[in-house]
């Protein structure tokens, strides 16, 4: 009898507590949404907030296909620029679309293109996939530098992105830019959340702890694969679009080139692979990390650190992260996010 009170006592603090993780979360996203442009200045919000928000949209993208699908992949930036190229066509040749409509439909182009470069996931697995993803990297890029109807013949191939108008509402302050970020980064979130919590994300995971075992069990691969790739081009593609539309107003063919891929990887190392916090907290360092590296080397004597190195200072640190993530704590900022809510959660039920 005791022990049932107990259990019942321990169930009903646990609910509590969910329920109190909810609230503070609706409170974060109401104090971004309102506080946030109301308190930040132009330069939080054009040079760190929104290239924060569009690059873990990006890491959510790839985290969909490695970390819950098991699928290795460095063409993320190349999906990127399929959906960043795609929705400019759609703003300039198609009259009055919807600035939205363009963002998913870019989206959808470049679930299409993840779509044709996951085939091979079928019969090739681990290193050899990443290396037929890798090729789509270079094609997309290829491809878009040597049409120039893809830049609406641009001589530079430079894009410009349009006025950004919802509505007829003016959204190309930086306020109003980091709004219509946010908005699309939390719809596009949520998703993500149903979707991993469905059947097809129970699928994705099986796939990726052994897939012998979830043919046996009647998983369709092919199937399954083939929309782990195209639902993370889709995000990958949005996350494109805000990339240039939002973020940077001009964007080339190189401004997606395989840096940028590894970039998007190193934010699902170090965020947490197969978790959907992990890729803020990922993107949260890659944005902010430089930012405390050039601090830091302001703070230094005069001439103890060249400017000029303080760029490859940055790659090599960098490194030495991922390489301690990878050997001390695999599953990344994410992991250490829940053990220390874990341990407080302990500590309330003692009391």
């Amino acid at each position: 009898m005791l022990y049932q009170e107990t259990e019942r006592t321990a169930d009903t603090t646990g609910r509590r507590l969910f329920n109190s993780e909810r609230l503070w979360w609706l409170a974060l996203l109401g104090f971004a949404f309102v506080g946030v442009p109301w308190l930040g200045n132009d330069y939080w919000l054009s040079a760190i907030l929104i290239p924060f928000l569009v690059l873990s949209l990006a890491g959510l993208g790839l985290n969909l296909l490695t970390g819950y699908a098991g699928q290795l992949s460095l063409g993320a930036a190349a999906f990127m620029a399929v959906g960043a190229f795609a929705a400019y066509n759609f703003e300039v040749r198609v009259p009055g679309m919807p600035l939205l409509l363009s963002l998913v439909l870019g989206g959808i182009t470049a679930a299409a293109v993840a779509w044709v470069f996951g085939l091979p996931s079928l019969r090739i697995k681990g290193f050899y996939l990443l290396v037929s993803t890798l090729a789509a990297q270079f094609f997309v890029e290829w491809v878009l530098t040597r049409f120039n109807w893809f830049t609406n013949d641009s001589a530079s191939g430079v894009i410009t992105a349009p006025p950004l108008r919802i509505a007829g509402q003016d959204l190309g302050s930086p306020a109003g830019r980091y709004l219509l970020t946010l908005s699309v980064v939390s719809a596009l979130f949520w998703l993500a959340n149903n979707v991993v919590r469905s059947e097809l994300g129970r699928h994705w995971m099986a796939v990726r702890d052994m897939d012998t075992a979830a043919a046996v069990m009647g998983i369709a691969l092919l199937r399954t694969k083939l929309l782990a790739f195209a639902i993370s081009g889709f995000f990958l593609g949005v996350a494109g679009g805000l990339w240039a539309f939002t973020y940077l107003g001009t964007v080339e063919p190189h401004g997606f080139d395989l840096s940028r891929s590894f970039q998007i990887l190193f934010i699902v190392i170090i965020g947490g692979l197969g978790s959907l916090l992990g890729n803020f907290l990922g993107a949260a360092f890659i944005v902010l990390f430089p930012i405390l590296l050039s601090n830091l080397a302001m703070a230094l004597p005069e001439g103890l650190i060249a400017a000029g190195q303080l760029e490859n200072l940055q790659k090599i640190v960098f490194g030495a992260l991922i390489i301690l993530f990878l050997i001390k704590e695999p599953e990344g900022l994410a992991r250490l996010w829940k053990r220390f809510r874990e341990r407080a959660r302990r500590g309330l039920l003692r009391y």
